[in-house]
C-alpha cells in the first residue's frame, strides 16, 4: 500500500473530510467547470450502446480535433452523471491530453430513465460489461482504460475483475473511493451527517420520479416516496423490484471484499482517504491484494475530494493523469510504499 501523505497536504482549513466531499460535487464550482469543459462538450457525440439482452447505456464520446490518445472511460458515482462536476472536470483535463474521452451513464442516470423498463440497481454488472465491450468496438478495438468513481469506481473494478472471460481489452482501471462493504456505507450515511442522507433520498426520489413519468404503467413510487431512510427505501426496492430473497443478498452481491478481486489481471489502483465519511476504510484491510491492483490512501481527502486548494486541478486529477501516462511515472500495480493503514488523526 502506498500512502499518499507525502505529496498530498491541504492546508489545515481543507482538511475537514465534510468540506472536501462537499466540494467535489456542489454548484460552487459550476460556472468554472462549464466554461473550461466547454471543448469536451462541444467535441462530444452521444452514443446509445446496445449492451446485451435488449438493454441499452447512453455515453459521450469526445475526440479530440488533431489526433487522440487512448480512450479513457468514466463512469459516475449513485445518482450521478456523465455530466456531474467530478466527471466533467476530469474529462476536460484528459480531453486537453488529447485523450479520446467518454462518459458513461448508469441506467436511470443522467436523462436515460426511458431507455429501459426495469429499474437500475446496483447489481447490474452485465449490462455494463457489455458496454465497455460495446464501447471497445466502437474504438476500433484500442485497449481502453476505465476511471470510476464511488459506485462507479466499485462497477469499473468488477469489470476488470472479469475482463478475461467477458473478452475485454482493458489497459488500466482506476476506482476513487470505491464503495467496498455496502451495508457498511448504508450504515455510515445512516449514522453521519444527516444531510448525506437526505443530499440521497432527494436525488434517488427525483430519479423514480422520472422513471414513474417514463413507463407511468409500470411503477407506483407512493408508498416508497413517503420513505426517508436509505437503507428502508433499500430494501423495500430489493422486495419489490429484484429477485433477490434479502437486503443482505442484494447489498452481497455488489461489495467487492473478500476474493471478488482476486482474479483482477488488469493494472488497477484504488485511491481512497482514511477520512472517507461515506466509505469506512476498516473494510481495506478485507480486500483481496492480486499483485495487479495498488492502493493508495491518504489520512485527507473526504469522499471523491483530495482538493489542495480551490483553484486549478485537483491533487486526485494530477494523480489519475499521471496514472494515465500523461504525467511522471507511478509506482508498478502492487508496489507497497507504506507500511500499512495509519490511523486518521
Amino acid at each position: 500500500m502506498r500512502s499518499a501523505d507525502d505529496d498530498f497536504q491541504p492546508s489545515r482549513w481543507l482538511r475537514n473530510r465534510h468540506l472536501q466531499s462537499m466540494l467535489a460535487s456542489t454548484s460552487w464550482r459550476r460556472a468554472r467547470v462549464l466554461r473550461r469543459a466547454a471543448p469536451l462538450a462541444a467535441a462530444a457525440r452521444e452514443l446509445l450502446l446496445d449492451c446485451g439482452a435488449g438493454v441499452r447505456l447512453q455515453c459521450f464520446v469526445s475526440t479530440p480535433a488533431h489526433g487522440s490518445g487512448p480512450p479513457v472511460v468514466l463512469l459516475h458515482g449513485w445518482e450521478g452523471s456523465a455530466e456531474s462536476l467530478y466527471v466533467l472536470s476530469l474529462a476536460q483535463l484528459l480531453f486537453e491530453q488529447r485523450f479520446e474521452v467518454v462518459r458513461l451513464n448508469l441506467r436511470d442516470h443522467g436523462d436515460t430513465h426511458h431507455l429501459n423498463r426495469e429499474l437500475f440497481h446496483s447489481c447490474r454488472l452485465p449490462e455494463v460489461i457489455g458496454a465497455v465491450r460495446a464501447l471497445q468496438q466502437q474504438l476500433q478495438g484500442r485497449p481502453l482504460q476505465l476511471v470510476g468513481f464511488s459506485l462507479g469506481g466499485n462497477f469499473m473494478l468488477r469489470v476488470a475483475a472479469q475482463a478475461r472471460e467477458a473478452g475485454l481489452d482493458l489497459a488500466r482501471v482506476i476506482a476513487v473511493s470505491p464503495v467496498l462493504e455496502p451495508a457498511e456505507t448504508l450504515g455510515a450515511l445512516r449514522r453521519g451527517l444527516p444531510g448525506y442522507q437526505r443530499y440521497f433520498v432527494h436525488k434517488w426520489l427525483n430519479s423514480l420520479r422520472r422513471k414513474q413519468a417514463a413507463w407511468p404503467g409500470c411503477y407506483d413510487f407512493r408508498e416508497l416516496s413517503r420513505m426517508r431512510d436509505l437503507e428502508t427505501m433499500t430494501a423495500e426496492l430489493v422486495r419489490c423490484y429484484t429477485d433477490f430473497p434479502t437486503l443482505a443478498d442484494y447489498l452481497n452481491g455488489y461489495a467487492i471484499t473478500g476474493a471478488r478481486l482476486a482474479r483482477l489481471e488488469v493494472p488497477a489502483s484504488i485511491l481512497t482517504s482514511l477520512d472517507d465519511p461515506i466509505i469506512p476504510a476498516a473494510a481495506l484491510a478485507r480486500l483481496a491484494r492480486p499483485a495487479a491492483l495498488s492502493l493508495t490512501v491518504s489520512r485527507y481527502g473526504g469522499h471523491c475530494g483530495f482538493f489542495q486548494q480551490l483553484a486549478g486541478p485537483t491533487w486526485l486529477e494530477r494523480r489519475i493523469l499521471s496514472l494515465l501516462g500523461a504525467g511522471g511515472p507511478e509506482p508498478a500495480p502492487g508496489a507497497d510504499a507504506g507500511e500499512g493503514l495509519r490511523e486518521s488523526t
